[in-house]
């Protein structure tokens, strides 16, 4: 399992407009320089998280990015999924329905890999966002 640059880019810019909450509002450009991500990939980063509603983005001169509910009711599994999508450690754990192999009842790892994507899914959501704001303050 990898998460992706995309999902990196997110997590970082969502601690970035986080711990920036007092100024308001971020804009694209700040937060591009301040965690050296690339602007123009940045701004369908931050397009895709405020159609997913983890932000809220403003038009105009004072316009920029805020988060849409406080960090501590935004999970690291929140962000990597609004960027990537479910969630899976392989195929016979991905998605909603799980495995649909003949093989599942049979098959001596399909255990293993529920109990390993539970976990795994566990710890993500239980991670917050403010956690990650502490250690930037």
């Amino acid at each position: 399992m990898k998460i992706s640059r995309k999902s990196d880019y997110a997590l970082r810019a969502i601690v970035h407009i986080a711990t920036h909450v007092e100024k308001d509002r971020c804009s694209i450009n700040t937060i591009a320089e301040s965690e050296r991500i690339p602007r123009d990939f940045l701004a369908k980063i931050l397009k895709e998280l405020a159609h997913t509603e983890i932000l809220k983005s403003y038009q105009g001169v004072h316009g920029g990015y805020q988060l849409a509910r406080s960090a501590a009711k935004i999970s690291v599994l929140n962000v990597i999924e609004a960027m990537d999508g479910p969630l899976g450690l392989n195929l016979c754990v991905q998605g909603e329905h799980g495995c649909d192999c003949e093989e599942k009842d049979k098959c001596p790892m399909y255990p293993f890999w529920v109990k390993a994507q539970k976990q795994v899914r566990s710890l993500l959501k239980n991670q917050t966002m403010a956690k990650f704001t502490k250690r930037k303050k």
